[in-house]
């Protein structure tokens, strides 16, 4: 059996008046004026992408796509998959006569 001694233990001294909740308040009113925007400007981009996704499923039929993209919210990633798996070449159809 194995014993273990804490003799280099020392429990945390935590002093309670440093840390003041008036403070972090006071820090997440200072990051608002600009944390509101960067949101609303990120809600946009994804509903574009969401919307571009969409068009492009329903117009190759794709339904099970088209489903996915509009009940799975992931923040833009699905639907940038979906364009970049199902984007055509257009070199291809300009080498062809």
């Amino acid at each position: 059996m194995v014993t273990v001694k804490y003799d280099n233990f020392k429990p945390l001294n935590i002093d309670t008046q440093t840390i003041k909740p008036y403070q972090m308040e006071q820090q997440l009113h200072s990051m608002l004026p600009w944390l509101i925007p960067v949101i609303i400007i990120l809600a946009i981009l994804d509903s574009v992408w969401k919307l571009v996704a969409m068009w492009k499923a329903g117009r190759n039929n794709h339904l099970a796509w088209f489903i996915c993209i509009a009940l799975i919210n992931t923040l833009g990633i699905l639907p940038i998959i979906y364009i970049l798996m199902h984007r055509k070449n257009d070199n291809r159809q300009s080498e062809t006569p």
